[in-house]
């Protein structure tokens, strides 16, 4: 892990709701894995705290994150110039590849809104000898993300673009008759699709594994802000920073 003050390279919009930002960040990105994260501060003044960001992509010298504007921190992101830079700690975190082995026929993917952030990744780096599916949900068709994904099934809430529903529904459709055998679930997204999800996978005997979104001011665990409670083990709490953020679902609390 590293810190770097990197120049953007570019940002645009995938969709109505997402933006993507692009910087030149070698020393990250040849280190990342697919469900690490970057830790970046927005600006020198406010907000003080960093922001972290799933890595969309890493290739050769160039990372990306996507975000949708929903506070200040991300309003001044969005607001930011190719030429600028920010100040960048990563990557950070566990990975979905650690979680991979095991005995399964089909790995399926679920994003859920913004949690699509590092299922792109994933798909380029997944071993080829492994059958993948993938799904994505929100709440509209501005929320979907396609980009680098092999042939998403989609969900919106408001019907306005696949399947009228959540994107859980979609798969309770899609699984009932056993199409992908055995299962291994790897998901991201907002907390209450997750644990629908992992209710899912405990019905069908299924493993879940999930990347945890939660505020994480420093990245490595010394603020203790981004704990997630344990089911069992050494302590009641984990840190979703420095152990996680990807968590066997049987493991954590979700709420």
């Amino acid at each position: 892990m590293t810190q770097n003050i990197v120049p953007i390279i570019s940002l645009r919009r995938l969709t109505a709701e997402v933006h993507e930002l692009t910087m030149a960040a070698p020393h990250i990105a040849r280190d990342a894995r697919p469900g690490q994260f970057v830790n970046i501060r927005v600006d020198d003044h406010y907000p003080l705290l960093r922001r972290p960001f799933s890595i969309f992509a890493a290739d050769g010298e160039r990372l990306s994150v996507v975000f949708t504007v929903i506070g200040t921190g991300t309003r001044a992101l969005a607001a930011k110039r190719p030429g600028e830079t920010l100040d960048v700690v990563g990557p950070c975190g566990n990975d979905f590849l650690a979680f991979e082995p095991g005995e399964y026929d089909t790995a399926v993917f679920v994003a859920g809104g913004i949690g699509v952030a590092p299922f792109p990744f994933l798909t380029r780096s997944f071993p080829a000898n492994r059958p993948f599916v993938t799904y994505v949900g929100g709440r509209n068709s501005g929320l979907i993300v396609t980009e680098g994904l092999h042939e998403p099934h989609i969900a919106t809430d408001d019907g306005s673009l696949g399947f009228h529903g959540t994107v859980v529904d979609l798969i309770r459709n899609e699984t009932a008759d056993g199409r992908f055998g055995k299962v291994r679930y790897f998901t991201c997204g907002p907390t209450r699709m997750m644990k629908a999800l992992a209710d899912h996978a405990r019905s069908e005997g299924s493993a879940c594994y999930a990347s945890l979104e939660t505020d994480m001011a420093c990245g490595v665990g010394l603020c203790q802000g981004c704990n997630v409670e344990r089911k069992d083990g050494p302590s009641k709490y984990a840190l979703v920073c420095k152990e996680g953020t990807i968590f066997d679902t049987e493991q954590v609390v979700l709420r």
